[in-house]
């Protein structure tokens, strides 16, 4: 927990020292004369710095296979950042693997809730399960064809209940308030298909969830990387013109 905590505090410090530019909206300005506007154009004609796109495709190499994007590790930032025209700035590259590592961690808490469902889910299909079982088993057996039970009547109350197992009903909920008649064969047919597929499900979810906490890491790894590369290449660029300036006196 402690490593997790310090992961996204470091995300998010170099989240605030990096964001993204974002547009702003200018007010309109008045009309003017074709006059002004032709000496305006022709006098002060600013061109804004182009900036690169960067795409998903561009920080990412390949998926899962259900889907997830895996998140590319930079091993030469400066070749990565050249690759682009212009060349991408340490600002653009850390929000951009910055807006990946939100995602991921929007990802890690869906799958978490998800695997909480499934651990709830999987133990009441199990007591279902083995409760038809138990009344088909009953059932089969001559002697004592009945089962005496407690009925749950409300919260705290209970009422005593007996079963007929020779019927070889059996009604199961199957969500929306809907509730359907099975024999014994149908129910643990249809309870051990559903049973099959919730723990197949959990095991899928279990590994999505472990790669996308390696894709937080990587992204929280080339974040900080670009950070230090932004740092070198500046101290270098003041090293130099510094040497120049003493150069020139």
């Amino acid at each position: 927990q402690k490593a997790e905590q310090h992961t996204h505090t470091s995300a998010l410090a170099l989240r605030s020292l990096y964001r993204t530019p974002n547009l702003r909206r200018t007010k309109p300005k008045p009309a003017m004369s074709t006059e002004t506007s032709n000496e305006i154009s022709t006098t002060d004609k600013t061109e804004e710095p182009e900036v690169p796109a960067l795409s998903l495709k561009d920080i990412t190499s390949g998926k899962n296979e259900r889907g997830i994007p895996a998140a590319k590790f930079i091993e030469d930032i400066d070749s990565f950042s050249n690759s682009f025209t212009p060349s991408a700035s340490a600002e653009l590259l850390i929000g951009a693997f910055s807006d990946l590592f939100s995602k991921y961690k929007q990802y890690e808490m869906n799958l978490t809730q998800k695997r909480l469902n499934f651990q709830n889910k999987i133990p009441e299909i199990e007591k279902s399960l083995k409760l038809v079982q138990f009344l088909k088993q009953k059932k089969e057996d001559d002697d004592e064809p009945a089962v005496c039970t407690r009925y749950n009547l409300s919260d705290m109350v209970y009422a005593n209940a007996e079963l007929d197992c020779s019927a070889g009903i059996v009604n199961l909920w199957l969500g929306a308030n809907v509730m359907l008649e099975y024999t014994y064969d149908e129910a643990i047919d249809l309870l051990s298909s559903k049973l099959e597929t919730a723990k197949k499900e959990q095991e899928n979810i279990v590994e999505d969830l472990a790669f996308t906490r390696d894709q937080i890491i990587t992204a929280e790894v080339n974040m900080s990387r670009v950070y230090n590369w932004d740092v070198r290449v500046k101290r270098e660029k003041v090293a130099r013109e510094t040497a120049n300036s003493v150069k020139t006196k």
